[in-house]
């Protein structure tokens, strides 16, 4: 199901199935999409985990008020307008609107995986999985409203984030790699994966059993205090 958040940002929504209706709700999990947003893909992969995983979970949109088609060109030049602080907000008035009483997770992949580092200076999220996100800012996403993950990380909560990272993957590099691990982030790395393997599995990159393992671990690490 599509919503509005308090701050007009779009986001999908899905409780487990037969959820109760009254009571606290179950751990809840919100989920940072990468750079094409919002999109079937992720209307399915949020009823998906809320049934498998038995959390209700939201995707935010990243890109609120643009229209930017499915190309990547337009999309890798937005980059650099999202505000962190604004889009942090939008994280956590999810996490809020799902389990404004009881624990929260985030999850995100690519540029939302990205921002998984960045959301790891907030004390509201008690775990988070980061697949693939990257590690510093490339040099065409910079701007004066792009911090930069890893000093995000240091003045935050890097003890609470596990980085799934492949090892044929151009955006997480050895040294950043090396670089998160120093500030205390859990690294699991795929030698033979190469960017997005887990999360799309229509990507030629996709690797099915990599993708398996990988969820299984994000699985165990939301909820494992």
């Amino acid at each position: 199901m599509r919503i509005t958040l308090p701050s007009g940002t779009p986001a999908a929504i899905a409780r487990p199935s037969g959820a109760a209706t009254d009571g606290p709700p179950p751990m809840g999990l919100v989920i940072a999409p990468d750079i094409f947003g919002l999109r079937p893909l992720y209307d399915d992969l949020v009823a998906r985990l809320a049934d498998e995983w038995n959390m209700t979970v939201c995707a935010v949109e990243p890109f609120p008020g643009r229209a930017l088609g499915s190309d990547v060109e337009p999309r890798f030049a937005a980059v650099p307008g999202i505000d962190d602080d604004l889009h942090l907000r939008d994280l956590l008035e999810a996490a809020d609107l799902i389990a404004p009483t009881s624990g929260v997770g985030l999850l995100g992949f690519c540029l939302g995986g990205m921002y998984c580092h960045k959301a790891a200076r907030s004390d509201r999220f008690a775990r988070i999985v980061s697949f693939y996100g990257m590690i510093r800012v490339p040099a065409g996403w910079a701007s004066a409203i792009q911090g930069e993950p890893l000093q995000h990380l240091a003045a935050g909560h890097p003890e609470r984030v596990l980085a799934i990272v492949g090892g044929q993957d151009p955006y997480t590099p050895a040294a950043d790699i090396e670089a998160l691990e120093a500030t205390g982030v859990t690294v699991v790395r795929y030698p033979q994966a190469e960017h997005g393997f887990a999360h799309d599995s229509s990507r030629p990159g996709h690797r099915p059993d990599d993708a398996a393992d990988a969820f299984a671990r994000a699985h165990t690490w939301l909820t494992t205090a």
